[in-house]
């Protein structure tokens, strides 16, 4: 059983994911709207998993006995100056996504919540691949620029992501 503290942290929590997806949905829209289709495709791929992250919280909360409480979804950027931009501001979130998760597991260990701190590994070492990919982008943008060749392998590659539905989903 949650505690009432953990119960509303978790639920601030899914309002973060639901943002997160929104937010990556808005970059995919902008990558489209500036001929970007890769990127439209990488961007989307993430708010899928963003909306993954969000159900799964939910699942465990409802499955904690606890009550789900949406809130409102505050408004994503929707304007960024190129690629790299788009980018930056990705890691800067999951940066923020992770020292969220990580606080969870905090209050999870404070509470002797063994359940919650179990279940929210999953969500640390995902925080992890999620910066890293961040951080392998950048250094491609980098060493590619903004314009021209690079730019357009770079697309290409994240084109080719793929985003596949988990069998336990209830999305």
């Amino acid at each position: 059983m949650l505690s009432k503290k953990m119960e509303q942290e978790l639920n601030e929590q899914i309002n973060k994911e639901m943002y997160s997806a929104y937010l990556y949905m808005s970059m995919s829209a902008h990558s489209t709207n500036t001929g970007l289709p890769g990127f439209a495709n990488w961007f989307m791929v993430q708010y899928h998993e963003e909306m993954e992250h969000a159900m799964k919280i939910y699942d465990y909360v409802n499955d904690q006995g606890g009550k789900v409480k949406l809130k409102a979804i505050d408004e994503p950027l929707s304007t960024f100056k190129d690629a790299m931009d788009m980018f930056q501001k990705t890691l800067k979130h999951e940066q923020f996504i992770t020292k969220s998760i990580n606080e969870l597991v905090d209050l999870a260990i404070k509470e002797k919540d063994h359940a919650t701190q179990i279940f929210l590994q999953w969500f640390v070492t995902e925080q992890i691949e999620e910066e890293g990919n961040d951080n392998d982008i950048i250094a491609k943008l980098k060493l590619a620029g903004d314009k021209g060749n690079g730019l357009f392998m770079i697309d290409k590659e994240l084109g080719a992501r793929v985003y596949t539905l988990p069998a336990e989903s209830t999305e």
